[in-house]
């Protein structure tokens, strides 16, 4: 081997040391970035279906900037499939509340399970030459946490409960 051939395998593996090194603070496992400037997929919500309402007097006032009947309400549906009021506020709902909690709840929930996912993400952040890369280790990171749906889709029927089909197997 050549002097510079040694110089250059010695520069190429302390820049690999250096990355892999490297923090790079809050350690990420789902490495998401478009090289393009083109539309988000995710940024695009599904409208509910358009409906006629009972009375043309029930609709609401065309405001600009104003909320639509058929824009997504995630909160207040939510509420409403636990059996509440929407609109209501955790004050104004104590009976949804009471339920939604009967089984005990912590105040700090979101800060403990934000707290214990970073220390996991820290543990967890990929090998050094995934890092240098950005390969996406999200699936891998928290296989052990994941649901067989298809096993337990079986394991539901066995038991004989209705449930409703799974998408084709790949």
């Amino acid at each position: 081997m050549r002097a510079g051939q040694a110089t250059l395998a010695v520069a190429v593996l302390a820049l690999l040391t250096l990355v892999a090194c490297g923090d790079g603070g809050e350690p990420r496992l789902m490495h998401l970035t478009s090289a393009t400037d083109g539309p988000d997929e995710f940024s695009i919500l599904p409208l509910k279906p358009l409906t006629m309402p009972e009375s043309l007097v029930d609709l609401p006032e065309p405001t600009a900037g104003g909320t639509n009947l058929t824009d997504p309400t995630p909160n207040d549906d939510a509420v409403i499939a636990l059996g509440g009021r929407p609109g209501a506020g955790s004050g104004g709902d104590a009976g949804l509340m009471n339920h939604t909690g009967r089984y005990g709840r912590a105040a700090d929930i979101r800060t403990q399970l934000a707290a214990e996912d970073l220390a996991f993400r820290s543990r967890n952040k990929g090998r050094p030459l995934e890092r240098l890369f950005n390969l996406n280790v999200y699936f891998r990171a928290y296989k052990k946490q994941s649901l067989d749906q298809y096993a337990e889709l079986q394991r539901w029927r066995r038991a004989g409960a209705r449930n409703p089909s799974a998408p084709p197997q790949k």
